[in-house]
């Protein structure tokens, strides 16, 4: 006896392009697209299609192919999102890098939407750590958008945009001042409310780019403060939609401090070849000549991938490149990449020497790390915890112990994970040395008696 259908959208669009008769031809149809667009052998038939209206989901490119079948039978444009196969495997929801600027928004919006509401529901997402290599992959190979005009919805002009790129600077600013856990409901509701309807609406070319661009920045901030959060799956997916959103801008250079972010992202969670292979990925895809300052932010994510994973003379190389880069930036630089400051460099090289169990060399950057800006909050309770850190497994503790008073100070006026995560380490490596009163009165605070 038969199933009945739960695929409604797809057995709809089946019919509408009289394919509900004819499952095995529109199964050839899939393979012949999936041949030609990818050089896939596929055996999809009839009975593939029985299950598909019936909730069995096809692995990519199954969903993309099966919408560009549709388009070019009904001579519109079908979105994967119209195959009904959305919700049946939320895992990946927003893990796929989007093969049309339609689809890009779409997804990018179901993520907003998802990250804006109460209750936390991304928070089960689960990290996917081949995800993130595809995506850089797709990234850099997928064939560029042609063209991203619009002529549906309200006319979108270079003012919108302005507008966008102002409310950028204020929720950067949140983000800095009090962490990532501040500020990213607001920050998804604004994209949800605000962002998506310009995404749907009418614009040129030119005026689509900067939109999307845009969009691009304030969907990296998203995962950005996920990451920062420890919502280490949604800060994966809104990472994923960010670049799509960018490669349909046209901006290589943003992507490429996106895939940086993705292979930062790695290091934090000990992934060391899934770093390094990600970070040369993002040099690679940022050009020949980036700007000076986009490449010392890229060569810094290198250094610390190759850090954690022991390679010290990779490690100084990166580095090495990475102070000759700053050096000769100045104020051409994109404004995202206006955040990377010599005290951001010696924090990464910082961190990296720790890694690499070199603690006095280490303390070489302790002044360096220090000399930020007043509004980098967070910064600031990093880097003084990270010193003290150096400092405690250097043999220094009497210094250790006064600058994690300090930095945990600093660490409850924010609500970053990553903070408490760097008070976590430098509590652990100085419980061996409670009987020294300022120890005391640090564990004290940080862990209890």
């Amino acid at each position: 006896m038969n199933k009945p259908v739960t695929n409604q959208g797809l057995e709809d669009l089946l019919a509408e392009a009289a394919y509900d008769r004819s499952h095995a031809a529109f199964a050839r149809q899939v393979n012949a697209a999936g041949a030609r667009d990818h050089g896939l052998i596929l055996r999809y038939d009839g009975a593939s299609v029985y299950w598909w209206l019936r909730g069995r989901r096809p692995e990519q490119p199954g969903p993309e192919l099966i919408a560009t079948v549709l388009s070019a039978r009904l001579h519109r444009q079908v979105n994967v999102a119209e195959l009904g196969f959305a919700g049946r495997d939320g895992e990946r929801d927003g893990l796929l890098f989007p093969a049309t600027v339609p689809e890009a928004v779409e997804t990018a919006s179901a993520l907003w939407r998802r990250f804006g509401r109460r209750g936390r529901p991304a928070t089960v997402a689960p990290f996917v750590t081949a995800a993130a290599i595809e995506t850089g992959w797709r990234w850099h190979f997928d064939p560029p958008d042609s063209s991203i005009a619009r002529a549906a919805g309200r006319r979108v002009t270079g003012m919108d945009v302005e507008m966008l790129r102002g409310c950028f600077d204020q929720f950067l600013e949140l983000d800095r001042r009090h962490g990532g856990g501040h500020a990213r409901t607001f920050l998804a509701d604004f994209l949800t409310r605000d962002v998506a309807p310009l995404l749907r609406g009418s614009y040129t070319d030119p005026v689509g780019r900067d939109l999307f661009a845009v969009a691009a920045e304030l969907t990296g901030m998203a995962g950005f403060m996920s990451y920062d959060i420890s919502e280490q799956g949604a800060a994966q997916r809104a990472f994923i939609q960010a670049l799509r959103l960018s490669k349909a801008s046209g901006d290589r250079t943003y992507g490429a401090h996106i895939l940086a972010n993705l292979a930062t992202q790695a290091v934090f969670l000990d992934l060391p070849g899934e770093a390094v292979r990600l970070a040369r990925a993002a040099i690679d895809g940022a050009g020949r000549r980036p700007v000076a300052s986009v490449s010392a932010r890229l060569l810094s994510s290198q250094a610390t991938a190759h850090a954690v994973a022991g390679d010290l003379q990779a490690f100084r190389t990166a580095i090495g490149k990475a102070e000759h880069a700053l050096n000769r930036a100045d104020e051409t630089g994109p404004s995202w990449a206006g955040y990377f400051s010599p005290a951001h460099l010696a924090g990464s090289a910082m961190r990296s020497l720790l890694d690499l169990g070199r603690p006095e060399e280490a303390l070489t950057f302790r002044e360096q790390v220090m000399d930020l800006a007043p509004g980098n909050a967070r910064t600031r309770a990093l880097h003084t915890a990270l010193t003290a850190t150096a400092y405690a497994r250097a043999g220094h503790v009497d210094a250790a112990a006064h600058l994690a008073l300090e930095a945990l100070a600093l660490a409850q006026r924010i609500r970053s994970e990553r903070v408490q995560a760097r008070i976590t380490l430098l509590a652990s490596t100085l419980a061996p040395h409670r009987p020294v009163p300022e120890v005391a009165a640090f564990l004290e605070q940080a862990v209890g008696p």
